[in-house]
């Protein structure tokens, strides 16, 4: 990795002069929709609209994990395709005036609620069951912590180590070193905290591990941007214990699958509307 050339910046910055890269063709620096699109309403009153990236997953693992404790909390979920643009059709700028997944939409309110951004779905979801989420106030106030911590800590990950590291169109020295020595600061955080606790706030399992194992477990479980030996995560002892756990979980298996158009086949379920469908609809299936 090196840094063949310096950037003055100019005085003014314009569109015109950003750089490619994978996702160049969908970045933007407007809000809005690009296009008119309705989004499709099944029969459930939850209706989710996602892509089973860390941050989509989180809802997905939320639901499943509910209905798994028999929680009336059947949902839809709706494919939505980023790399196509779907994220600025009219119908989802509706649900998420910011353009990002996942996005959901309550029909069991007496007007459709929307509920955008990813922790704030599962804090909703979690008050709307009264699960997941400890009642004491210490434990709760644990539980939103750990939740918190990674709403601001994990686009650092993201948009930053997994943008320069795996999807920028050059590999540049000092932003891939910025960002491994944040990831794994933020790894260091997380693996102090589990040497004493089993779970992010404790004993009981929460939203806070669900928000942040998509993230972190499943970036130490080698799933995210093949940067497992880059960042020497098996270094990471007790992270590791605590992800491959919450892996085991059969919800987490499910909520893995849904909305997702990666991987081996019989791992994607591109459209979620009945449990029966983690049998019957996933694309090895669909396209046998």
């Amino acid at each position: 990795m090196s840094q063949d050339s310096s950037y003055t910046p100019p005085k003014v910055w314009q569109w015109e002069q950003a750089s490619g890269g994978k996702f160049a063709s969908i970045n933007r620096p407007i809000a809005g929709p690009t296009h008119d699109k309705t989004l499709p309403v099944g029969r459930h009153p939850f209706q989710l609209y996602s892509l089973a990236t860390p941050n989509g997953v989180k809802a997905n693992i939320m639901f499943e994990e509910l209905l798994a404790e028999g929680y009336p909390a059947e949902y839809d979920a709706w494919l939505i395709n980023i790399g196509e643009g779907d994220q600025f059709g009219s119908g989802f700028v509706a649900a998420n005036p910011n353009s990002k997944i996942p996005a959901l939409m309550d029909h069991s309110t007496e007007t459709p609620t929307r509920v955008f951004e990813s922790g704030s779905i599962l804090f909703y979801l979690a008050e709307k069951f009264d699960a997941f989420l400890p009642q004491s106030i210490p434990a709760r106030t644990e539980t939103m912590n750990w939740l918190f911590w990674q709403m601001g800590s994990a686009p650092f990950v993201g948009g930053g180590f997994g943008h320069f590291y795996s999807y920028a169109p050059e590999k540049l020295e000092y932003p891939i070193n910025r960002y491994a020595m944040e990831t794994k600061r933020q790894l260091d955080v997380l693996n102090r905290h589990l040497a004493d606790h089993r779970y992010l706030a404790g004993d009981e399992y929460t939203i806070a591990d669900m928000a942040n194992w998509p993230w972190y477990g499943q970036l130490v479980l080698g799933r995210l941007y093949d940067a497992a030996e880059f960042l020497q995560v098996e270094d990471y002892t007790h992270v590791m214990r605590w992800a491959k756990e919450i892996d085991a979980r059969p919800a987490v298996q499910r909520g893995r699958m849904v909305n997702r158009t990666f991987g081996e086949l019989h791992e994607q379920l591109h459209e979620r509307h009945d449990a029966s469908d983690f049998e019957l609809n996933t694309e090895d299936k669909r396209q046998a």
